[in-house]
């Protein structure tokens, strides 16, 4: 499942990303609302965390015209305020949750696991291309009638090709994605495309082209075989 962040203290930001990629959620984080709404507006989200007081754009806004684009995504609202009438005005918006800051991780990620089970996903939790399928619920890589086993990192590069399918994908947001914080660019460089070239023999056909395809000086691209 994917999940949107948006607030602007790039310390918090970092903490909430790690906390929800080490549950294996697939996430994207924004630091002000005019990105937010760029993100929104370019790809399906299954839960939206968002802080009111942005820079640009501030959260309610971004609240407003994301309802007003229909778009039904589930949103927990943060902010620092305590006045009554934040609340009122967030959930009058179309919030579906509510948490003030300082907040207890625990509590924001039970809050967040109690919206998303409500609400089921809003995408579709089977990714495919051609006869590879990739299932984010289950967990589960299959091509054809085969199932393919990959490991803990080889599914995140792939779910993360395939969320991004027909789209360059940069090394490093790839390498960030897969090991985060962790990742050194200097000393792990190497990392990438090591993952990248068991991936390709785990998920090829004989005889047939790799479907993750490599730009240079940019990074991978998993494109539709018909394209």
């Amino acid at each position: 499942m994917r999940i949107l962040i948006v607030d602007d203290e790039q310390i918090l930001l970092d903490q909430l990303k790690r906390a929800f990629v080490e549950q294996r959620y697939l996430v994207e984080t924004a630091l002000d609302g005019e990105a937010a709404l760029d993100k929104l507006f370019d790809n399906p989200f299954d839960l939206i965390i968002l802080d009111i007081m942005l820079p640009k754009r501030d959260g309610l806004k971004v609240l407003a015209d994301i309802r007003e684009a229909d778009i039904s995504t589930p949103v927990l609202m943060l902010t620092a305020r305590k006045e009554i009438g934040d609340k009122i005005k967030g959930l009058d918006l179309g919030a579906d949750d509510y948490l003030a800051k300082p907040f207890s991780l625990d509590e924001l990620m039970a809050r967040a696991r109690a919206l998303l089970r409500r609400t089921g996903s809003q995408s579709d939790s089977v990714l495919k291309i051609g006869e590879l399928r990739l299932d984010t619920r289950s967990r589960v890589v299959s091509r054809g009638d085969k199932e393919i086993e990959l490991t803990a990192r080889e599914f995140s590069i792939l779910e993360f090709l395939l969320y991004n399918k027909n789209r360059a994908v940069p090394r490093f947001s790839l390498a960030e994605h897969v090991w985060g914080d962790a990742f050194d660019p200097f000393s792990m460089s190497n990392f990438i495309d090591v993952h990248i070239k068991n991936l390709r023999k785990k998920i090829s056909v004989p005889d047939q082209p790799s479907i993750i395809k490599t730009i240079r000086g940019v990074g991978f691209v998993i494109k539709d075989e018909e394209r």
